[in-house]
Formats: structure tokens, C-alpha cells, sequence
């Protein structure tokens, strides 16, 4: 059971993220041969003031 975990940033929308977990399960059906139903994605989102790029929180960015 092929399990992806994606990190973002909070505020996306519903309907992105729906998208986003289909077209990551296709790309894994494709690739590794395996039927969607064993495929799981996970996305996890943290709050802009607590992931930093450069050392500077996102919510300054």
C-alpha cells in the first residue's frame, strides 16, 4: 500500500486539494502498478507562522 504524505502551507482550497490527491493516485497507479484503492495521500498543513524558508516564517514572507 503505497502511502505519500505532502507538506503545504494552510490555504489552499477544498476543491485544490481534492485535485491535487487525484492526480498524486493516478501518477502512483501509473507508476508503480498498484489499483487506486491501495493508494493513500495524505496532506498535511501547517500554519503559516509555524514553516519557515530562509529562517523567515511564512506569514512574513
Amino acid at each position: 500500500m503505497p502511502e505519500i504524505l505532502v507538506h503545504i502551507v494552510e490555504g489552499r482550497s477544498t476543491q485544490s486539494k481534492k485535485a491535487l490527491m487525484k492526480d498524486i493516485t493516478e501518477a502512483v497507479v501509473k507508476n508503480f502498478n498498484v489499483p487506486a484503492e491501495r493508494v493513500v495521500v495524505q496532506i498535511v498543513e501547517s500554519p503559516r507562522d509555524s514553516k519557515s524558508r530562509g529562517g523567515v516564517p511564512f506569514d512574513e514572507l
